[in-house]
């Protein structure tokens, strides 16, 4: 069954990336790299989130390192730029329904100003939701591009044929 799940994520994520990687127009032969990623990436959330126990800002943390690393590989593989891989490839993990209940709280303390208890009740989701989507996207970003940082030569030179 849990074996069963990660699968599941990964397949659903593995699409969802393609689907994201298609707004940019790569080229064709980079599609079935950008639905691993997402989807290794996205399992190894789901995987640390819900079997062991990590959060969400730190499981994020964790998948887009791992698709940052594969990306450096998947890009020397395909003369691509790391980001055409692992962008689209971390879409999948925007933290969408926190970003949404934030803005949700936001809206709806600005229309309760004068109760001062659901004022209260409402900053307080607000700003539990902001940090934790915020933490998240920042965190997904740091992942995704320390291969660059770590491997500078080999980020630049992936999209370069050796000369003859």
């Amino acid at each position: 069954m849990i074996l069963e799940d990660v699968i599941v994520d990964g397949l659903l994520a593995a699409v969802a990336g393609i689907g994201f990687g298609t707004i940019s127009f790569p080229p064709k032969r980079v599609f079935p790299y950008i639905a691993i990623l997402a989807a290794i990436g996205h399992a190894t959330r789901f995987s640390l989130m819900n079997y062991l126990e990590v959060d969400i800002a730190v499981a994020s943390f964790c998948a887009s390192l791992s698709i940052g690393i594969l990306s450096l590989w998947f890009g020397k593989l395909t003369y691509c730029p790391m980001t055409v891989l692992y962008i689209p490839a971390l879409l999948p993990m925007i933290p969408g329904m926190y970003a949404y209940k934030t803005i949700f709280a936001l809206v709806m303390f600005m229309q309760n100003l004068k109760e001062s208890n659901l004022a209260e009740e409402y900053m307080q989701t607000f700003l539990s939701n902001a940090i934790v989507t915020f933490s998240t996207v920042f965190l997904l970003a740091v992942g995704a591009t320390i291969p660059i940082f770590i491997f500078p030569k080999r980020a630049y030179s992936m999209t370069r044929r050796k000369s003859s």
